[in-house]
């Protein structure tokens, strides 16, 4: 991992050979009992990438109550009769039977999902009062070191089944008494350099998780926090809960074991905690001695961006279009500065394969952005309802945004653009590879905007980390808006309550008609490709019409494109055609210099295929038939349509909007791209005289009166 991603408090993953990591049952199983196989899938294959680079993996896992339950459950429905079925209860009140059924399935799914990942795994039950025996504790540890020698994962669980305790929720005596107390022990027992607790929740917050008000502790301090935290209730289906996990956290730091809290549901988290990613909720035997660094919590920023916001607004016209060209002033006289830290992220992407960051120059887009009419406060709509009764529609901004961007670093000044023009507050954060030109891109800007109104208005996120805690605030953000490929913005949409307004998949369509100008197709086609590949209005499938198929400058297009070097797929058709591999799926988004081509029968099978395989994007027709450009306008349902046109010309630093803030594909929303009218709503204003309006009629209050006494 790249050095300068590591929290520095989290420096001593570092030195890290062997860990122990605890699964708890509401990691493993679902909702309903029944065992999460996603979950264990993910798990599994995190535990393999780490024993395949060098590490000791030890795991401690819990599920097998919960998996017997189950099984007896299914069991007792099987053999019940239609009468009896009424009286079957749902839960077992016998753990040690439905542990002991529960256990060698647990152990046989980790079996079969090991072995498919070539890792071999082995099964130690073992119970509180073996642990006593000295002699037990040394032969636990030759036979622990002999299976980590031979690359074997151990799997350690509590044996209920046998277990003397007589009352697992209150009995706390002995040596451990869950999962989480075993697994702090082993750590301890085992001389493991790290413990990670895999949770249901991000790790250790102030209060519950699902309250807004709650706050993700990254360090725990225990002479800090212990009276600082109220725990919610234990595990649905085991035995712990968040206060048994801390008691082992804090019982093995003490020992000089780091133990990191995070979430099991993540697919990555174990890794990134020993990438030394800011996960998770840190214990260290001297985190109390760590320097104090003052954490701004997710609420925290998006309230601050909210009253910023008011201030903007309360400001006349003529001083918010100021504090854009003040910005255009900053960004040009820092220049050189900006270059200087642009380039460094350069060195660094290329480094890391990625492709070229570039910024543009956005002085003159925001200067024009300065110059457009007033937006806020804009009367759309006006209606007399009765004589000196008037009722306006008014644009008014949206109130704080979210934008979560994969873009190159100009985007952050597209974005804190519109959202000043627009009155808005906004939380932006932007690609990692771009960091160091986000970081001085946010400084010149807000050293721009006025104390009156506060440089906390924009607001810059660092942490992908910190994206989960923003998305919970459906109370403070108002939208949010994901700049990135179609993973990044199905995954916000499913993590927040908050409005989303973003694209799925970029699937851009240029149509070659049978009447169209092939020396003009080629133009179009080379531009809609080669331009800028990575574009999200780039061509993406090309679709020619049959008659062209043995078009002689259909073929020379196609030779061209190869020469240049794209690579090409086809459909059915255009695979034989053209003996070029065939996609699969059809449906790909690419970012690169390659396309897919197919042959259709007609303009209607062009803008079928555009409805079912395209996503509603940008899409082009070429053609001189001027009834059949005017069909495929009308009858395509995409954001934006071309006729003869250069699919590239669809972004705001292209149109009037001279910036642009994202590229929404929904038939309901602001719709691409989106630009200053997308940022702004509307509140409606009535202007009265005194008299009380039902409807378009004056009624003036003595009949008001009369009419609610009756």
């Amino acid at each position: 991992m790249d050095s300068t991603t590591m929290d520095p408090t989290r420096a001593f993953v570092k030195s890290v050979k062997r860990l122990v990591v605890k699964v708890g049952t509401a990691v493993v199983t679902r909702s309903d009992g029944r065992l999460a196989l996603g979950r264990l899938g993910a798990l599994c294959e995190q535990l393999k990438e780490l024993n395949s680079q060098g590490y000791e993996v030890i795991l401690v896992s819990s599920g097998a109550v919960g998996l017997g339950r189950q099984r007896l459950r299914y069991r007792r429905l099987a053999n019940a009769s239609f009468a009896d079925l009424q009286y079957i209860q749902d839960n077992f009140e016998d753990g040690k039977a439905c542990a002991s059924v529960g256990q060698g399935s647990l152990m046989a799914l980790y079996d079969t999902m090991f072995s498919q990942l070539d890792v071999t795994s082995s099964q130690l039950l073992v119970t509180d009062g073996v642990f006593m025996d000295q002699a037990f504790r040394r032969q636990l540890s030759d036979t622990v070191n002999s299976l980590l020698s031979l690359r074997v994962i151990p799997i350690f669980n509590e044996n209920d089944a046998v277990s003397t305790r007589r009352e697992p929720l209150m009995d706390s005596s002995g040596i451990f008494w869950d999962n989480d107390s075993l697994a702090g022990l082993l750590a301890q027992q085992l001389n493991a350099d790290l413990l990670v607790l895999l949770s249901d929740v991000e790790g250790l917050y102030s209060g519950p998780p699902s309250d807004p008000k709650s706050k993700l502790i990254h360090t725990y301090v225990k002479e800090k926090h212990q009276d600082e935290i109220t725990f919610g209730d234990k595990s649905r289906l085991g035995r712990g809960g968040m206060t048994a996990k801390v008691n082992a956290a804090v019982s093995a730091a003490s020992a000089g074991i780091p133990v990191v809290i995070t979430s099991g549901y993540a697919p990555e988290n174990i890794i990134k905690v020993l990438q030394g990613r800011r996960v998770g909720t840190v214990f260290h035997q001297h985190a109390h001695l760590w320097p104090v660094v003052k954490e701004v919590c997710a609420r925290e920023m998006a309230v601050a961006a909210r009253e910023c916001s008011l201030r903007l607004q309360a400001l006349e016209s003529e001083a918010r279009k100021q504090i854009l060209v003040d910005i255009a002033d900053a960004l040009e006289a820092n220049e050189s500065l900006i270059k200087s830290e642009n380039e460094a992220d350069i060195a660094a992407a290329l480094e890391a394969g990625k492709d070229k960051a570039l910024i543009s120059s956005l002085a003159t887009s925001i200067r024009k952005l300065a110059d457009m009419e007033e937006p806020i406060g804009h009367v759309l709509g006006r209606t007399e309802m009765a004589d000196g009764v008037i009722s306006e529609k008014v644009s008014c901004p949206l109130g704080v945004l979210l934008v979560v961007s994969e873009s190159r670093p100009d985007a952050l000044v597209q974005i804190a653009s519109l959202a000043i023009r627009t009155g808005n507050g906004l939380l932006l954060k932007g690609e990692t590879e771009a960091k160091r030109s986000n970081a001085i891109l946010h400084k010149v800007i807000t050293s721009a905007i006025p104390s009156t109104v506060g440089d906390d208005l924009i607001g810059l996120v660092t942490s992908k980390e910190e994206i989960p805690d923003l998305l919970k605030l459906d109370e403070v953000i108002d939208l949010v808006i994901p700049r990135g490929n179609s993973n990044l913005v199905s995954q916000i949409k499913e993590s927040t309550k908050i409005p989303v307004l973003g694209h799925a998949d970029m699937i851009c369509h240029v149509y070659i008609d049978k009447l169209a100008c092939m020396d003009m197709a080629r133009s179009l086609i080379l531009d809609a490709k080669i331009d800028y590949p990575i574009a999200c209005n780039g061509m993406k499938t090309l679709l020619v019409h049959k008659d062209l198929s043995s078009n002689s400058g259909f073929s020379e297009l196609i030779k061209e494109l190869q020469h240049k070097g794209f690579s090409l797929y086809g459909g059915p058709k255009a695979s034989t055609l053209l003996s070029i591999a065939e996609a699969s799926p059809f449906h790909l988004e690419y970012n690169t210099m390659t396309c897919t081509v197919e042959i259709v029968e007609d303009i209607f099978a062009a803008i079928g295929h555009i409805h079912h395989r395209g996503s509603a994007h940008a899409d082009c027709i070429i053609t001189e038939d001027d009834e059949a450009a005017e069909l495929f306008l009308n009858k395509a349902h995409s954001v934006a349509l071309f006729h003869n046109g250069r699919t590239r010309s669809c972004n705001g630093a292209h149109s009037e909007l001279t910036a642009e803030v994202g590229k929404p594909d929904s038939q309901i929303q602001a719709r691409d791209p989106v630009g200053v009218e997308g940022l702004l709503t509307a509140r409606w204003t009535f202007k009265g005289n005194g008299k009380i309006v039902d409807g378009y009629e004056v009624i003036n209050q003595s009949q008001k009166d009369l009419l609610l006494k009756a």
